[in-house]
């Protein structure tokens, strides 16, 4: 049991965090199609600085959860500057958000599979290992490892990412700040009634190139998280279609953040079927193969979508462009 629940919690992180970051964009009025894409590029620049780094510094070698660190800020970085793209198009020029969204997944694809292979002519790029000071080969990956711990605790603290605790903090940090400070109430309104928020005084385009932005930057670190911590380090132009599950996420927990963590728990779990299905008796038994668990989140998507979609309450102004003179 303590295995399934720590795959789940594995899987649930960038989907937790991704979800999170289609809320902010779409609470600011701009829908984020993008997420996938953003997921792709924020992993592939993540996945460069780590190779880069290692060969570069024995620091990162003899530090590897720095290097971890330092890779999720970076690939954040990248993606939030990556969603300026989708911001620029849709805020100042207008342009149809959920085309322009898709773009850029198309995009993010295309750059990641050609830089790939250019540079390694191969079609993905793993970060690999290294070995520290003493001959050893640096585990890059897990900041705990502690498997005498009582089962409860095992969960978060055997085999635990440093990654878990950075998302779930921002996911703590974030949520707070979009409900419980001003910025966060005027982001908000941005999605809700734009005019009513100009009239106040609100800057509507800097509020919605900000939730954006933000958005942008938790789908770059999520891409990162995904290919660090369930990809085994491999970054190949996919992220297995974990920005769309994100986005189901995020309409079923009604663009909330709690919502959201619950939808993250229930798809993580979904997700993890296909690894840990084997410890059943009853799967075990029926001899399906792995890619039938494979397909199980996205059929629940589809399905819970179909019954949660009439009690689903998107930002009323969310995709329609903001122009301040049609008041």
């Amino acid at each position: 049991m303590v295995f399934i629940l720590q795959k789940t919690l594995i899987f649930a992180i960038p989907l937790l965090i991704v979800a999170l970051a289609g809320m902010f964009a779409e609470r600011s009025g701009i829908i984020n199609i993008a997420l996938d894409g953003i997921m792709i590029f924020g992993a592939f620049i993540g996945a460069v600085i780590a190779l880069n780094a290692r060969q570069a510094s024995t620091t990162f070698v003899e530090h590897p959860q720095l290097l971890f660190i330092l890779c999720m800020l970076i690939a954040a970085i990248a993606g939030g500057l990556f969603s300026l793209l989708l911001s620029v198009s849709a805020i100042k020029f207008n342009a149809n958000q959920t085309i322009g969204g898709t773009a850029l997944n198309l995009l993010a694809q295309a750059i990641s599979l050609f830089l790939i292979k250019v540079f390694t002519t191969k079609d993905q790029l793993e970060m690999g290992t290294a070995r520290n000071s003493d001959g050893k080969v640096v585990d890059f990956t897990y900041v705990i490892k502690n498997n005498d711990l009582p089962p409860a605790l095992q969960v978060f603290f055997d085999k635990t990412y440093i990654s878990t605790f950075v998302c779930i903090i921002l996911f703590i940090i974030l949520s707070i700040f979009i409900y419980k400070t001003k910025t966060g109430l005027r982001l908000r309104a941005c999605g809700e009634n734009p005019h009513a928020a100009d009239s106040v005084g609100i800057n509507v385009y800097k509020m919605r190139y900000l939730g954006t932005t933000i958005s942008g930057a938790l789908a770059g670190l999520g891409g990162y998280v995904y290919i660090a911590t369930v990809a085994n380090g491999t970054a190949s132009g996919a992220v297995a279609g974990m920005g769309f599950l994100a986005l189901a996420i995020m309409i079923f927990g009604n663009w909330k953040p709690l919502g959201i963590a619950l939808g993250a728990l229930m798809f993580g779990f979904l997700k993890c079927l296909s690894v840990v299905y084997s410890q059943f008796a009853f799967t075990k038994n029926l001899g399906l193969p792995m890619y039938f668990y494979n397909i199980i989140p996205y059929v629940a998507v589809l399905i819970v979508l179909a019954f949660s979609a009439g009690k689903s309450r998107a930002p009323k102004a969310e995709g329609i462009p903001y122009d301040k003179g049609s008041r």
